[in-house]
């Protein structure tokens, strides 16, 4: 790194061993150097640049794309679930995979999947009831979930039992993926010191391998049997295993639609979509039991549409609740789902900003996080104000200061719908429950190495009489 760039070694070890967030590691960067476009520092033995400049940001995510595709990220080949995910960094396998995914979750599958995931929302309207005598219990309980309506929703499973919440996999699934400590510590080593998780041969996801394989196996052979269609993420996966190879044509490249690969994808939606979206739901209850008027209006516009509904609630009926999306789009700008993103430099080039020329195998970090509670794009950051959000306001949000799901090419696939499920779920929550707060603020986020997670936030859930 040139010695004209603020250098900052700071150690990420603390991260790595349960204190923090490695986000708010690089918000501390970010808030420290407040005049710089961008700050120095190392990830393992690799110079990395904390970008501030939201030009060079927007050329990394997307008008340069192609000099910073790759995420940096060392996988195991032998780890089929990590191999084969969105995250991976072949170009020409990710972009082949992308391509074939992506209608998963187009407008019209996403109106489709809504009558599940409302049915989702409903049952755990129901469901809370029982798991709300605790903070743990209701953390918990959001996760069930989200973790219910991917299952519902995306795999079609137990879409039409009486109780979405009881799936089997509930437990399974989102529990097997519940291992903070040791995900940090493998997840790490694979991008602190790639040479020694080579080495050691270590799986990122091996715990959870035989399970996501095993289901997706038995999900694949049982629609085919019945050749139930449901616009799902099954019956895209059925259509290109039909197909028999999966290709591009613009660069010819080809790979097998095999169980193995499609597991990956499902999985993906899973370590991506459980935790995040569950976390983002705490956050917002926790603010709505803070900020009673903000509460007091967002039920007054969730009971004005069910009273018309008559407690029904469709697709169209949920996008009439605007000042509901406007809640939730200051829930995840003061609470990103993702606190950070880590690109690969592929090529040698310069940023927009000038300043150094950014060597091929260098990493750049943008600080999500640090972006969203910044005074210069958000006056008085810390404050919830879903006005932010509203129509008259939007267009003043500065383009690339605001990224809860990433921009760019690589932009989260899933993030349509997971703003469909948190929506859903509030809707139904807040038509039975209002909210009871006791001025809690995070000081600390729970270690993660993308997300924010606050499982000790404090707030009560009590019934309400118009429901």
């Amino acid at each position: 790194m040139e010695r004209n760039i603020v250098q900052v070694n700071k150690n990420a070890w603390h991260f790595i061993f349960g204190k923090c967030a490695l986000s708010e590691i690089y918000k501390v960067l970010y808030d420290k150097y407040p005049s710089e476009n961008y700050v120095g520092t190392f990830v393992g033995m690799k110079p990395a640049l904390i970008l501030r400049n939201l030009e060079d940001i927007q050329a990394v995510l997307q008008s340069n794309f192609q000099s910073f595709h790759g995420r940096g990220y060392k996988t195991s080949p032998k780890d089929e679930l990590a191999d084969n995910l969105l995250l991976i960094d072949d170009y020409c396998r990710w972009k082949l995979i992308r391509q074939k995914i992506t209608p998963v979750f187009t407008s019209l599958k996403l109106k489709n999947m809504f009558s599940v995931i409302e049915r989702c929302a409903t049952d755990f309207s129901t469901y809370i009831d029982k798991h709300r005598q605790s903070q743990e219990e209701i953390f918990e309980a959001l996760h069930t979930f989200t973790s219910a309506s991917i299952s519902a929703s995306v795999f079609g499973i137990n879409s039409t039992i009486e109780n979405t919440m009881e799936s089997p996999i509930l437990d399974k699934g989102w529990k097997r993926i519940n291992s903070i400590l040791l995900f940090n510590l493998t997840f790490a080593l694979s991008n602190i010191c790639p040479k020694l998780h080579s080495l050691l041969n270590l799986k990122v996801f091996s715990q959870h391998k035989d399970f996501f394989i095993g289901i997706m196996k038995c999900i694949l052979k049982n629609r085919r049997e019945t050749n139930d269609k449901r616009h799902d993420f099954i019956d895209t996966c059925l259509e290109l295993q039909s197909q028999g190879k999966m290709c591009d044509v613009s660069t010819g490249y080809e790979i097998n639609s095999s169980d193995e690969i499609l597991a990956a994808q499902a999985f993906s939606f899973f370590i991506a979509g459980v935790d995040t979206a569950a976390n983002s739901l705490n956050f917002t209850l926790t603010e709505l039991s803070n900020n009673s008027n903000i509460l007091r209006k967002l039920h007054n516009e969730i009971d004005n549409v069910f009273d018309e509904t008559k407690d029904r609630m469709t697709y169209q009926d949920l996008k009439k609740m605007e000042y509901l999306d406007m809640v939730v789009n200051e829930s995840i700008r003061k609470y990103p789902p993702i606190g950070l993103m880590q690109r690969l430099c592929t090529k040698d080039t310069v940023l927009p900003s000038g300043g150094p020329k950014i060597e091929k195998g260098s990493i750049v970090i943008i600080p999500i996080y640090g972006l969203h509670r910044d005074a210069k794009y958000f006056p008085d950051p810390d404050n919830f104000d879903p006005e932010r959000f509203a129509p008259e306001n939007i267009a003043k949000i500065v383009k690339f200061s605001y990224l809860p799901f990433g921009e760019g090419n690589r932009i989260c696939l899933g993030a349509r719908f997971a703003h469909l499920q948190m929506k859903a779920c509030l809707a139904r929550l807040l038509r039975r429950y209002t909210l009871r707060g006791y001025n809690y603020t995070p000081q600390r986020f729970e270690p993660s190495f993308f997300g924010m997670r606050d499982s000790k936030a404090r707030y009560d859930l009590i019934a309400r009489n118009c429901a």
